[in-house]
């Protein structure tokens, strides 16, 4: 467990603000290619690394090389168990897991696909994962997948999916003087933002998991000046939905919330698609480390890469070290326990493919 400490406090260390990741990812990649029984691809940041041992299952473990900005927690900083600095949490210590496995699991039970990419941590439009399954999908096939995303060694199963509304209400201008002459298109929020407000969450149960979901206003814009009745006025709004719905089921129920009040005139539109992915706690690998590991298992109330596995048939969790409360905060750090409570699960997984089947056993799909 030193090693691995040692080696998230190297991580850490690197810096790698999204766009900025070349220098972690030149010193993974070294590391990486001096290994005799992987595969290594590079795709601009990112880098695959296989096992070919031609195993009935595959796992892919998945990790972003990039962090939020620093926030005064730039360089590693050790007190006693505790590791602190930017991406501690999020995710290098998942990192840190995913590279011990590349180098120590020489002859694993299942084959490992080890996937790092870029700039997760920004517009979903410039993913490194997306980039991947756009020009190299055959590197990324696997019956399961594991996103070390911050979970302080528990499972977090799922993720909620996420829609981003502009809505745009209308109005007629006047002068100040003459309101009456004008229709006031930010009083018409009103009714808009008291429904919001008023509205109840779901919190549906899928596979033992508990969702919960969300639905409000993130952001405004209107008025023209202070003396002119505004005309237009422009409503983020911002759904987190459970994975039992659609994305089109989803809009619908969100454009029904809201019809009563609004105009055949007003614009609503989606700017931002996320799919929600559904919790794979019954995959037989995911369960079996669940029971020998006495993992505890919660939905994943935001949204993560799991969700691109799971739009390509691959089941997929999110199992990191690290809290996931601390990531992009500016006391992000995370414990020595919690890095090797989750190296105990890798480990067991990789090894042993926690305990499902031997080497050359069934296929799960």
């Amino acid at each position: 467990m030193e090693d691995l400490f040692a080696l998230t406090t190297l991580l850490v260390d690197v810096a790698s603000e999204s766009r900025s990741e070349a220098a972690l990812v030149a010193l993974i990649e070294d590391r990486l290619r001096r290994l005799d029984h992987l595969e290594v691809t590079r795709v601009g940041d990112n880098l695959v690394a296989r096992t070919m041992r031609g195993r009935s299952t595959r796992v892919i473990l998945a990790g972003h090389t990039d962090t939020v900005p620093a926030n005064g927690n730039a360089t590693a900083r050790v007190d006693k168990d505790w590791l602190w600095g930017v991406g501690a949490a999020d995710m290098k210590g998942g990192l840190a897991m995913m590279l011990a496995s590349s180098e120590h699991h020489v002859d694993p039970a299942v084959d490992v696909t080890y996937v790092f990419y870029a700039r997760e941590e920004i517009a979903a439009s410039e993913s490194g994962l997306g980039e991947l399954f756009q020009q190299v999908p055959e590197l990324l096939e696997g019956d399961l997948a594991i996103l070390g995303e911050p979970t302080d060694g528990a499972i977090e199963a799922g993720c909620q999916g996420s829609i981003r509304f502009r809505l745009t209400l209308l109005g007629a201008r006047a002068h100040m003087a003459r309101a009456w002459m004008g229709y006031n298109a930010i009083h018409r929020l009103a009714g808009v933002l008291q429904r919001l407000s008023d509205y109840e969450p779901r919190r549906p149960v899928i596979n033992g998991c508990q969702f919960h979901e969300a639905l409000l206003a993130v952001g405004v814009t209107g008025g023209v000046s202070g003396n002119v009745v505004p005309d237009e006025v422009e409503l983020m709004i911002g759904h987190r939905f459970a994975p039992d719905r659609t994305v089109e089921e989803a809009e619908a129920h969100v454009r029904a919330t809201l019809a009563p009040y609004l105009e055949e005139s007003d614009r609503f539109e989606v700017v931002d698609v996320a799919v929600a992915a559904a919790p794979a706690v019954d995959h037989p690998i995911i369960r079996s480390a669940i029971e020998r590991h006495g993992l505890g298992v919660d939905a994943k109330l935001g949204w993560t890469d799991v969700a691109r596995f799971a739009e390509r048939g691959i089941p997929a969790v999110n199992l990191g070290p690290g809290d996931p409360t601390l990531a992009h905060t500016a006391e992000e750090r995370v414990h020595r326990d919690s890095i090797a409570r989750t190296w105990a699960v890798i480990d067991d997984i990789v090894s042993t493919g926690a305990g499902t089947h031997g080497s050359d056993g069934p296929l799960r799909r």
